[in-house]
């Protein structure tokens, strides 16, 4: 079948790997019908050494089961199904808590971590079925689909950071960010009903699509000028909840300067840093506390799936291009240079 692979920063290319098969009895076999380019797989395209490539990429993806191993109960050939970013058995006591992100079985993890699967594919091996897949309700060609594909990550990823920040209809909301998680950031926290969103994000389409999921401010200035705005919108004194979904160390810095006193700063945006401030003059001093973490999509998904399905909610929105996977290197190309926000993949 033919796959995607990074074999170095900007070299992405489509090639003939082996076909997945079976290994354990908790496996099933997915032929992916609806994948992405997602914001995060750009630190890599940025950054790989040949010497540590290549790698498999993708981590959202819908696909029909084409076959299962001889426990697999939940699913079976001929289901369509969505898989979180995240491998889980959906049983653990972390599970049971709903993070997914930290399940104790010794297949768990994230896609990233399985070195012959990913998502920006023909078929994926699934590890964990039963608990990592869930199935959905409508036809592969279901106008639907780039919606409820965000739950295998974006929207999911864009709700965890407004559940962790503790987002309600009390809060005042900054999100750093108008990438996909960012905008999705957005729809999340205005349907947790916060009183005011302000979106911070330099690109006009962007931005705009953040007014239409529920931003009601936008601030295109970076550094102190962004700060001043945003706390100039507050009264001075800053949101009760930032939501990051960058990364970087000025997404964080930014954060830090726009959070009010008490407040929460959620981050998402996977951290290009392992020191950041947290001392007395940046955290401590005003009561700040730090959240967010890799995202238990899996927690969410049928939570959030019934909006999708109704139309309440169109959070596919996000994808402005689609392409076949001879177009995926072109389309890391075009995300990298922020001239797509998000590629919606068709094998």
């Amino acid at each position: 079948m033919r796959a995607t692979l990074l074999h170095g920063a900007g070299d992405v290319r489509v090639e003939e790997v082996p076909d997945p098969v079976i290994k354990q009895p908790t496996d099933a076999l997915v032929r992916v019908t609806a994948s992405c380019i997602c914001g995060s797989d750009l630190w890599p395209y940025g950054s790989l050494s040949p010497a540590d490539g290549p790698a498999r990429m993708g981590h959202e993806f819908i696909g029909i089961v084409e076959d299962t191993g001889s426990e697999v109960t939940s699913v079976k050939k001929g289901d369509l199904v969505v898989a979180p970013f995240a491998i889980s058995d959906n049983t653990c006591e972390f599970c049971r808590e709903g993070l997914h992100t930290s399940c104790v079985h010794p297949e768990a993890g994230f896609w990233d971590g399985e070195p012959e699967e990913g998502g920006q594919a023909e078929a994926v091996r699934v590890p964990l079925a039963d608990g990592t897949l869930v199935k959905l309700p409508v036809a592969a060609d279901s106008a639907l689909i780039p919606s409820l594909l965000t739950l295998s990550d974006v929207f999911g990823t864009g709700y965890h950071a407004a559940v962790a920040g503790g987002v309600n209809e009390r809060t005042r909301v900054t999100v750093i960010g108008d990438g996909a998680v960012g905008l999705l950031a957005v729809l999340s926290a205005k349907r947790l009903g916060a009183e005011q969103i302000i979106l911070m994000g330099r690109h006009t389409a962007r931005t705009e699509l953040g007014r239409e999921f529920g931003a009601t401010d936008v601030v295109s200035a970076r550094g102190e000028e962004g700060i001043d705005q945003v706390r100039g919108l507050t009264g001075g004194h800053g949101t009760h909840v930032v939501l990051e979904a960058v990364g970087n160390m000025p997404a964080y810095e930014q954060a830090v300067g726009v959070v009010r006193p008490g407040g929460v700063i959620s981050r998402v945006g996977v951290p290009q840093y392992e020191e950041a401030p947290v001392g007395f003059g940046s955290l401590f001093r005003h009561n700040l506390r730090l959240a967010g973490g890799p995202a238990p999509v899996r927690a969410y998904i049928e939570q959030l799936m019934p909006d999708i399905l109704d139309g309440t909610i169109e959070p596919g929105k996000v994808f402005d291009a689609t392409t076949t996977l001879d177009g995926v290197p072109a389309g890391y190309r075009d995300m990298a240079d922020r001239k797509t926000l998000k590629v919606l993949v068709k094998p």
